[in-house]
């Protein structure tokens, strides 16, 4: 049963509307939860109406709800501001001097509200190009995604590696990426299955640990991630370290969701045992984004990676060009040069036994006079002429 508490910060929207107005600012759980001081899944039992909320957190928790309701009711009430005066005031005679405009900081509220509206606005500019989308999402994606790596792998420089490979391969499909409905999360499924590649141990330069965070707290920590299945290792940090849901979670890691919960389950009961400071959740995702955050991570630039995946495609087209100039050119020459006809195989030499030597010419002996005698006689046609001697 759900007991209701009244909040001091005045009433709060139903829950419906609550999820709607964070999602209409395309903000996640985990970032409400951030700005509020709560866990992501106290937002989530907010959200779902199973807890009211209230006290310091529920206080801020209002606010940050009528901040994010203020842009559209700021929006609305310029629209008809603005239909009004139109109708009613009259027209300004050339010349006339004019109203100076409201200083901005004069009202900091009113300034911060047109602000959100204004990135909340139709955009009327250019669209962006393939390569300022591009920047932008690498911009926003790639410093949290290597931090993310590192509590992966434990290896700076394999994280960065990983991330910059998947961004690699989001440009060569960016037209297909772009359309995509959440491409951040299709860049850090990449880099997450580039990170635990089990060919990086065959690497010499990963052959040997790297340096341990200075923090104890932080090498205890990440030396417990490391023991852990890489499944299992995956779950945690998606789970509790990003923020997703476990039906997220369970999508991204290729597994159902009993699958995942199973996992999650597993993961923080070795934690917990290693480090029983860490049993509750929301400590244990504080610390992964401490461990994170302290560590000096840095990706490189996006015009560099865009000119790093455009040289890589030069090559590997130009090997491929090579490649089949290759088999054409010995296609070719096999062509040219095979026979057009059949030409039977020449037995080789063999050796013959039991042939008489070839005897010298002279007369012959009494014994092959006998044999020729005899042969003469079996034989019954004429003599054999034989020439006389001159």
């Amino acid at each position: 049963m759900v007991t209701t508490t009244q909040n001091t910060d005045g009433p709060l929207p139903p829950p419906t509307e609550r999820r709607r107005l964070r999602e209409s600012r395309s903000l996640t759980k985990a970032q409400v939860a951030a700005r509020v001081g709560v866990s992501r899944s106290t937002i989530r039992a907010w959200e779902s109406g199973r807890r009211v909320p209230h006290g310091r957190e529920g206080a801020a928790y209002a606010r940050l709800l009528r901040a994010l309701a203020a842009p559209a009711a700021a929006e609305e009430t310029t629209a008809a501001e603005e239909t009004t005066t139109a109708e009613a005031a009259p027209e300004t005679p050339p010349g006339a001097a004019t109203a100076p405009a409201p200083s901005p900081t004069a009202a900091p509220a009113a300034a911060s509200a047109a602000v959100a509206a204004a990135r909340t606005a139709p955009v009327t500019a250019e669209p962006l190009t393939p390569a300022q989308a591009f920047d932008a999402l690498y911009a926003f994606c790639a410093p949290a995604l290597v931090r993310q790596t590192y509590l992966l792998t434990g290896r700076r420089e394999l994280a960065r590696e990983s991330v910059e490979r998947a961004f690699q391969l989001a440009w060569q499909r960016w037209p297909e990426l772009a359309r995509d409905r959440d491409p951040g999360g299709w860049v850090r499924a990449v880099a997450y299955d580039c990170a635990l590649s089990p060919w990086h141990r065959f690497r010499p330069r990963y052959r040997h640990p790297e340096p341990p965070p200075a923090d104890p707290a932080g090498h205890a920590l990440l030396h417990v991630l490391l023991t852990l299945p890489p499944s299992y290792r995956r779950t945690l940090v998606l789970y509790d370290g990003v923020g997703l849901d476990l039906p997220e979670t369970a999508a991204e890691t290729e597994a159902s969701t009993p699958a995942a919960a199973m996992r999650l389950t597993h993961a923080r009961e070795a934690v917990a045992a290693r480090l029983p400071e860490l049993a509750d959740p929301a400590e244990l995702h504080r610390r992964l984004l401490e461990l994170a955050s302290k560590e000096q991570l840095r990706a490189g630039r996006p015009t560099v990676i865009r000119a790093g995946c455009e040289r890589q495609n030069v090559l590997w087209t130009r090997a491929a060009i090579a490649f089949t100039v290759t088999i054409v050119g010995a296609t070719t020459l096999t062509l040219r040069t095979a026979p057009t006809h059949y030409e039977a195989p020449i037995a080789p030499a063999q050796a013959v036994e039991g042939v008489p030597a070839v005897g010298v010419m002279g007369p012959l002996s009494r014994e092959e006079q006998a044999l020729r005698a005899k042969l003469g006689a079996a034989a019954k046609g004429p003599e054999r002429l034989l020439p006389e001697p001159g």
